[in-house]
């Protein structure tokens, strides 16, 4: 519930027009979450409760879902509704006739009330596909009661551009002036394109979730639309000044919602200007334009050049530059880093994807490093047949500034346990820890033929709820390995959080 109302807060303060909040009429945890927003003042959007058209066979004044709708006091309700005539007569079991009728009463009860109200015509591709008459019937009977918003939804999610932008520009047409809005699942991997498609042809209300959360594969992923339609179509989708806090608003939510950030997205994900490459790598420093689209700092992304066998040595000058601009590409500290470099990729290190443990390489050997704590010792316990959640224990002794502390903790595993007792301890003399926290954790055996005695990478990622970074370890013992990778995710975030 918390994170919610968190959530709302930030929509808000990002500059969205309407945020759909729940559906009142359909658990308990809703119910309880529109009491608790109507004491939050939004300075920019309009909270929307959601549910469907009275059921079939009742009056709206019996409706117990309208009933919902109407206590949480939102100004605008989403009504939904069926627009296909399959999912009237053999999913909701009712005539087509009475589905019209539920649809204008719902609308137009609603309208009565004072509500706002956008009618979302659920299943209408597939449904105009079938029985186009059927389906425009249905948003008349919405229009007619009154409805301020035509929502077409693509809710199967297997429509094509094609197809959407066609019927779209149609209903525009024929239902102007009243506002067309799309809403549209990925179920094709196209919900972008199509609400894109949508827009050209004169849709005015995107219906959509932020990272493209969603039932099955998702919605349309607003992260990706709102750039798409404001920096390449000149169309205010959000306070201009706003823009740079897109990155940043995706991964907040997304460590709210317990999910992984798609490294992969466009815009906002972490590779989406990770450059590779040498010759693009050289490129990009003399023009950014010649391999990226927009300036990654116009949505508040960075750009990423990442180490690996193919950069070259301007690459790693730039590295270097970063911690020490003083260096040159005839310095002998970077022909010093770039054979380290060698001997550690031939070691099995690899850092696409671990530039934070590449960026400590460089502060040590340049005698740049600060040494934030010593570990002194520690010790790994596990047990085959625990009792509890737990099934392995770790018991730490690190010093600071020659402050000695000893602590001990429970883990899911050796690798979980010295991570929650490293950080126990730590957290003694740096209390900022507390917001960073590991979000990925990957092995890889660099060769099989050796089994058990095999060399192995481990890559650990972080993030402090904004920046996300990752570290590589490499060692025949995968404890070693997932313990350096571990040490320089916490110092990296150490340098961050001290300006260093």
């Amino acid at each position: 519930m918390a994170d919610k109302l968190k959530i709302v807060r930030k929509l808000d303060d990002f500059g969205v027009d309407y945020i759909e909040a729940g559906n009142p009429g359909s658990n308990p945890k809703d119910l309880e979450f529109f009491e608790r927003v109507k004491t939050m003042e939004l300075a920019n959007a309009k909270l929307v409760a959601f549910g469907s058209t009275r059921r079939a066979g009742i009056s709206h004044e019996q409706d117990a879902n309208l009933a919902a709708l109407l206590g949480t006091d939102t100004a605008a309700v989403a009504i939904f509704g069926k627009s296909w005539d399959f999912h009237v007569t053999e999913v909701i079991n009712t005539t087509l006739d009475e589905n019209l009728r539920m649809i204008y009463d719902s609308v137009s009860y609603m309208k009565s009330k004072g509500k706002e109200v956008i009618f979302d015509a659920e299943h209408f591709f597939d449904g105009y596909k079938a029985n186009p008459k059927y389906a425009v019937r249905a948003l008349e009977a919405a229009a007619e009661a009154g409805a301020d918003w035509l929502v077409l939804c693509d809710t199967n999610g297997g429509a094509f551009p094609s197809e959407i932008g066609e019927i779209v520009k149609e209903m525009v047409s024929r239902f102007a002036p009243l506002s067309i809005g799309i809403h549209c699942h990925n179920d094709g991997g196209m919900a972008v394109a199509n609400s894109i498609v949508a827009v050209e042809q004169g849709a005015v209300q995107v219906q959509g979730t932020i990272n493209g959360y969603g039932e099955r594969c998702g919605n349309a992923n607003l992260c990706t639309i709102i750039p798409n339609l404001q920096l390449k179509y000149g169309l205010s989708c959000i306070p201009e000044e706003n823009m740079t806090g897109l990155a940043s608003m995706s991964r907040y939510i997304s460590e709210l919602a317990n999910m992984a950030p798609n490294e992969r997205d466009p815009y906002v994900g972490n590779c989406a200007f990770a450059h590779k490459g040498g010759m693009h790598i050289d490129a990009i420093l003399k023009n950014p334009a010649s391999f990226e689209h927009i300036s990654p700092q116009t949505v508040g992304n960075e750009r990423r050049i990442l180490m690996s066998e193919v950069a070259g040595r301007s690459t790693v000058l730039t590295k270097i530059q970063k911690v020490a601009p003083w260096i040159t590409k005839t310095s002998p500290e970077t022909q010093k880093i770039i054979d380290e470099l060698k001997r550690l990729e031939h070691e099995g290190y690899q850092f696409e994807g671990a530039e934070s443990s590449f960026e400590l390489l460089i502060r040590r050997a340049l005698g740049k490093d600060s040494k934030f704590f010593d570990v002194k010792d520690f010790r790994v316990l596990c047990e085959e047949h625990w009792q509890g959640d737990y099934s392995a224990s770790a018991i730490i002794k690190v010093k600071v500034n020659g402050v000695e502390e000893v602590t001990a903790a429970e883990g899911d595993g050796p690798v979980n346990a010295l991570d929650r007792a490293l950080r126990k301890a730590l957290e003694f003399f740096y209390p900022q820890l507390k917001k960073m926290r590991l979000t990925d954790y990957k092995v890889r055996v660099l060769d099989t033929s050796k089994a058990t005695a095999a060399k192995v990478r481990v890559h650990i990622e972080s993030t402090d709820g904004e920046k996300v970074w990752g570290t590589v370890g490499v060692s025949t013992n995968i404890i070693e390995a997932s313990w350096n990778a571990l040490i320089d995710s916490i110092e990296y975030f150490l340098y961050n959080e001290m300006g260093m």
